[in-house]
């Protein structure tokens, strides 16, 4: 770790973590698990795509944690006229008046923030979706030939509704690549449900705190880098993402089912990410538990069945559960 650091602020940064989820608690019911690796992805300094029907707060949760970070936050509601410029930015012909120059000046567009809420990122033709490619990967967005880099730190969090529902337009691969992770979102429970009914259609307000501001999560996102992983559990990603391409994979099932499999970045956000849910749960190294909890959201958007898999409504869900179940476990590392 950074010895600058442990002494005097590692513990108060990991503290922070556990006021961060409880201030989230405060306005989203239940959806532990969802919250969890939201906050993973953000150590990670990914990007993150949630999916589910509408109802299912997934606005909120996102618009309630951005209140819990003192960063600058914007939300874009994607609409099928929705221009890559909406969101961009575009420049305009403004004039000195001292001079009577003329001259365009770029206004940046929503983009520009620290937090970003793509409100149902499917619903907008593919041309806009594909302006976010280049700031999702570089952190940096090209207008006119000039570049303008992003604030730092800079997550997109994009809501999406199922793809089977009408009016929507499924993300290319190439940019789904780019989310960290792709976390679907179910219905709550009877016993979430009956707390949810109860605690929103009264008069009570909850006030969100900020707990953490950019130079912190700059600072936990370098910690994550510096947590340890065994060469045994690099391995074992390694042997898991190969697993994955039919080409690769001695697994009946997999070259049954599998159209095309997980490239070397799901083996980079699977370390990484098993790096970052250690260290949310106060832990300096790496155990294969974190590499399990994060393999569905890693994979679920990188491991594309074929269609015969779709016509027996078997999903990547179930190439990764099956590939963890088969795959040797590392030793003694999974309790």
């Amino acid at each position: 770790m950074n010895k600058e650091l442990v002494a005097s602020q590692v513990d108060s940064l990991l503290g922070k973590l556990s006021q961060l989820k409880s201030e989230i608690g405060k306005v989203i019911v239940g959806q532990e698990d969802i919250v969890e690796e939201l906050l993973v992805a953000m150590l990670a300094g990914g990007h993150c795509l949630l999916e589910g029907v509408p109802g299912l707060a997934k606005t909120l949760m996102v618009r309630t944690l951005a209140q819990a970070l003192d960063l600058n936050f914007r939300r874009i509601q994607f609409t099928p006229d929705l221009m890559p410029t909406d969101i961009l930015g575009t420049e305009v012909l403004e004039e000195d008046h001292s001079t009577g120059r003329r001259f365009f000046k770029f206004n940046k567009g929503p983009l520009f923030a620290n937090i970003v809420l793509a409100d149902e990122i499917n619903r907008t033709p593919p041309k806009t979706q594909s302006a976010l490619l280049e700031a999702m990967q570089e952190f940096e967005i090209t207008y006119g030939g000039v570049t303008y880099p992003l604030d730092r730190p800079f997550f997109i969090l994009a809501t999406q509704n199922p793809i089977e529902q009408s009016g929507t337009y499924p993300l290319p691969e190439a940019q789904l690549d780019r989310f960290l992770l792709y976390i679907r979102i179910g219905y709550p429970s009877a016993e979430e449900e009956t707390m949810i009914l109860s605690q929103t259609t009264g008069t009570r307000k909850p006030v969100v705190n900020a707990v953490l501001g950019g130079s912190e999560i700059r600072q936990l996102q370098e910690l994550v880098r510096e947590v340890s992983i065994s060469d045994d559990l690099v391995q074992y990603v390694a042997t898991l993402i190969r697993a994955t391409r039919p080409g690769d994979s001695t697994d009946e099932y997999v070259r049954e089912w599998v159209r095309w499999g997980a490239g070397p970045r799901a083996g980079q956000a699977l370390i990484l990410t098993a790096k970052a849910r250690a260290l949310f749960h106060q832990r300096y190294a790496v155990v294969a538990e974190d590499i399990h909890a994060m393999a569905l959201p890693v994979l679920r958007h990188r491991v594309l069945v074929n269609f015969k898999a779709e016509a027996e409504n078997i999903h990547s869900d179930d190439v990764a559960r099956h590939l963890m179940k088969t795959i040797g476990r590392p030793g003694g590392l999974l309790k």
